[in-house]
C-alpha cells in the first residue's frame, strides 16, 4: 500500500464522522474513452492520421497520463480544514493540464477571468475581435504551431492601426497606443483544425498621459482586408504559398477570411469582462 494510500485509509478510520466525496473523475464518460481507447490510437496514428493532423508529438503521452491519474487520491492529495467549524476533507492532487484535462483546464479559465479583470484590462470600454483565416491556410499552422504567433501579430498590427485610426481624427498624437490581450485556439469545426484568434481589446487608445481616447464604433468589414493582406503577406515571407496562390485565393467570391465585432461591454460589469476573458481561453472539451 502507498503512504497517500496508508494516509487516507488511518484518515477514515479515525474521522468517520467526516464523509470524503472524490469527484471521481473516472467515472466520466471522457475519462473511460481516453483510457480505453489511447493506446489504440497511438498504434494507428501513423497509418491513419499522421498525413491529415501531423505526427504524434512526444508530450502528448505524457499529457494522457497525466490526465488519467488527475484527481487519484492514492497518488496525493491536501488535507484541507476549516478553522471556524472544524470541518475537513482530503483534495486529492491534480494534473495541471492545460487544455485536455476539462476539469484543471476550467480552473486555469476562472483564474484568467480573474487576472484579466484585476490585473491587466483598464477601467474602459472593451470589446471582443474575432479573427478566422480560410481551410486552405490552416495546414500551415497545423504542421507549424509557431506560425500561431505569426497570425496573432498579423491580427495584432491590422488592429492596432485600426484603433490608432479611429481616435486620430479627434486628436493630434502620434504617440496614441492600443491595448489588447490575444488568445489563440485551434478548435471549433468537427474533426477540423480550426485556427482562429480570440481578442479583447480597448475600445479606444491610450496617449502618453494615460488618458483614454474612445474610438469610433468599429466595422468589421474595414478589417477583413488589411488582415487578409497581412497574413498571405506572412506565408509568402515564410516561402509557404506563392503568388500564384495569392492570386488565385484574389479570386475566391468568398475568401474563407472573417472579422467578427461583439457589442462593446463597460469595464464596470465585472461578470461579463471575466465571462468575456474566460470565453476565449476555454477548454476545447466539456464535460457536459
Amino acid at each position: 500500500m502507498s503512504n497517500a494510500a496508508l494516509r487516507l485509509d488511518t484518515y477514515e478510520q479515525h474521522t468517520p464522522q467526516v464523509s470524503y466525496r472524490p469527484r471521481s473523475p473516472r467515472n466520466t464518460g471522457y475519462h473511460k474513452l481516453v483510457a480505453d481507447n489511447y493506446e489504440e490510437l497511438e498504434g494507428v496514428w501513423d497509418s491513419i492520421y499522421q498525413r491529415m493532423y501531423g505526427y504524434w508529438r512526444p508530450h502528448v503521452l505524457d499529457v494522457i497520463y497525466k490526465y488519467l491519474d488527475c484527481g487519484d487520491p492514492h497518488l496525493g492529495f491536501a488535507r484541507v480544514k476549516c478553522n471556524d467549524c472544524n470541518t475537513e476533507y482530503l483534495l486529492p492532487f491534480s494534473c495541471k493540464c492545460r487544455g485536455f484535462c476539462p476539469s484543471c483546464h476550467q480552473r486555469r479559465v476562472v483564474e484568467f477571468g480573474e487576472y484579466l479583470h484585476d490585473e491587466v484590462l483598464e477601467d474602459v470600454p472593451h470589446r471582443q475581435y474575432v479573427f478566422t483565416i480560410p481551410k486552405r491556410l490552416r495546414p500551415y499552422f497545423m504542421h507549424n504551431r509557431k506560425l500561431l504567433a505569426k497570425l496573432s501579430l498579423c491580427a495584432w498590427e491590422v488592429l492596432s492601426d485600426y484603433l490608432k485610426t479611429s481616435v486620430s481624427a479627434s486628436v493630434n498624437d502620434d504617440n496614441i497606443k492600443p491595448a489588447a490581450a490575444i488568445a489563440v485556439q485551434t478548435f471549433g469545426e468537427l474533426l477540423n483544425f480550426n485556427s482562429h484568434l480570440h481578442v479583447i481589446a480597448a475600445d479606444g487608445c491610450f496617449n502618453e498621459n494615460g488618458d483614454f481616447l474612445l474610438g469610433i464604433s468599429p466595422n468589421a468589414d474595414d478589417l477583413t482586408e488589411p488582415f487578409v493582406n497581412a497574413v498571405l503577406k506572412m506565408l509568402k515571407k515564410e516561402k509557404l504559398i506563392n503568388l500564384a496562390v495569392i492570386n488565385n485565393m484574389s479570386t475566391w467570391q468568398h475568401s474563407g477570411f472573417n472579422v467578427h465585432c461583439s457589442s462593446s461591454v463597460n469595464f464596470s460589469d465585472t461578470e461579463a469582462i471575466e465571462r468575456l476573458a474566460r470565453y476565449i481561453v476555454r477548454a476545447p472539451i466539456s464535460q457536459e
